[in-house]
């Protein structure tokens, strides 16, 4: 198989895997990151396979919606890539977007590097801010039951990655625990250009919201 059946493949094994997932993370999650990896990667150096199966894979199995544990979606993508004969160098870096990808908390360094990782991961990250990003931390919010707001419960930014996992706090909280951090910590000169876009209509959105939470307009 040529490259382009490998991802025509792997986009129906994507589909499959995630019939049925929560709103934010189902195979249109997928299909935003794959589009934005894609734009980004028209202004880098890099290998367009890799990225391609990175961000087609990088979320075959969230680490929390399978309490916490991290090896499902390697051990998924490895064995998936191998059945359709991809090179094991391409499989191992494939593996590594996978497994250094996600936020943890931020304060968790990458155990590996590379401008495919940069790609792929910005435009994750993208995809968790601006409006679409809006929409699903609050959906992701509703999934676990959590509550909109509550002026008594602070944003903790200085948690591990233990307890940014098992955090239960309300959902306007992950805007200053996660969201309004991302645009300072992406890696691409088009990530930076995208994200702040995005970012500015996040800081609009929750003006209105404690405006209206305040009874102010």
């Amino acid at each position: 198989m040529n490259e382009q059946q490998i991802i025509n493949k792997t986009i129906a094994f994507v589909k499959e895997m995630l019939k049925g997932a929560e709103g934010g993370h189902d195979w249109f999650h997928i299909q935003r990151v794959f589009s934005n990896a894609k734009l980004i990667a028209k202004r880098e150096k890099v290998d367009d396979f890799v990225v391609s199966l990175g961000a087609l894979l990088h979320d075959i199995a969230d680490s929390k919606f399978y309490d916490g544990d991290e090896t499902i979606g390697p051990k998924e993508a490895t064995e998936f890539l191998v059945s359709q004969n991809v090179d094991s160098v391409i499989i191992e870096h494939v593996v590594e977007i996978i497994k250094n990808i996600s936020y943890k908390g931020g304060n968790v360094k990458r155990t590996f590097s590379s401008i495919e990782l940069d790609v792929v991961q910005d435009a994750d990250r993208l995809d968790a801010i601006g409006a679409i990003g809006i929409a699903r931390c609050f959906n992701y919010g509703g999934f676990k039951n959590r509550t909109l707001y509550n002026p008594e419960t602070l944003p903790n930014l200085t948690m591990t990655k233990e307890e940014y996992k098992k955090n239960t706090a309300p959902t306007i909280n992950h805007f200053y625990e996660k969201l309004l951090l991302l645009k300072d910590k992406m890696n691409t000169r088009t990530g930076r250009q995208l994200a702040a876009k995005r970012h500015q209509f996040m800081e609009l959105y929750l003006k209105q919201f404690y405006a209206e939470w305040d009874g102010e307009i």
